[in-house]
């Protein structure tokens, strides 16, 4: 299985590809979609679509794994990046690619074991998970990573339990 992680946002979304077979993570890709500041917002979401679909026709993922939005005390960062993962969405659904959204909780849960586990505990977990050399920077590509590992991890459970998506 082939999942696209996601962490969305409408400076830097982070995403890692990575491939899972036999409870193996394979690293095929990471880095981030970045848009420029002081450029209008719809120019943005629209960069961000495009660098998904792309990211799409370049990996061909199976799945495109998400982060839900956290409560944000800043309405206006909230509604931001709402818009960023709709944009998201939208590539993935209209590559005909089926999308799964996790919490930061589950994500942290599934990473880590430990649901309440800091930035430094999901980042180093993800480090070690996929054999890499160095936390991959800047952190929003790190999370996207940890993304990708909770779909799998979450995948591979409900198949153990005999469940269907």
């Amino acid at each position: 299985m082939r999942v696209l992680g996601i962490d969305p946002g409408i400076a830097i979304m982070g995403y890692g590809i990575i491939d899972y077979k036999s409870n193996k993570f394979t690293v095929i890709d990471y880095g981030a979609v970045t848009t420029k500041a002081g450029i209008d917002k719809a120019l943005r979401l629209h960069d961000i679509y495009n660098g998904i679909i792309s990211l799409i026709k370049s990996y061909s993922p199976d799945v495109v794994a998400i982060e839900e939005l956290f409560y944000n005390k800043n309405a206006k960062t909230v509604i931001t990046i709402g818009e960023s993962r709709g944009v998201s969405i939208l590539a993935a659904v209209n590559s005909g690619i089926k999308v799964f959204e996790y919490t930061p909780l589950q994500v942290k849960q599934a990473v880590v074991g430990y649901g309440r586990a800091d930035k430094h505990q999901v980042q180093q977990m993800v480090k070690a998970l996929l054999d890499l050399e160095e936390i991959p920077r800047p952190d929003d590509v790190a999370d996207a990573l940890a993304v990708a590992i909770c779909h799998c991890h979450s995948n591979n459970m409900i198949e153990k339990l005999g469940y269907s998506r």
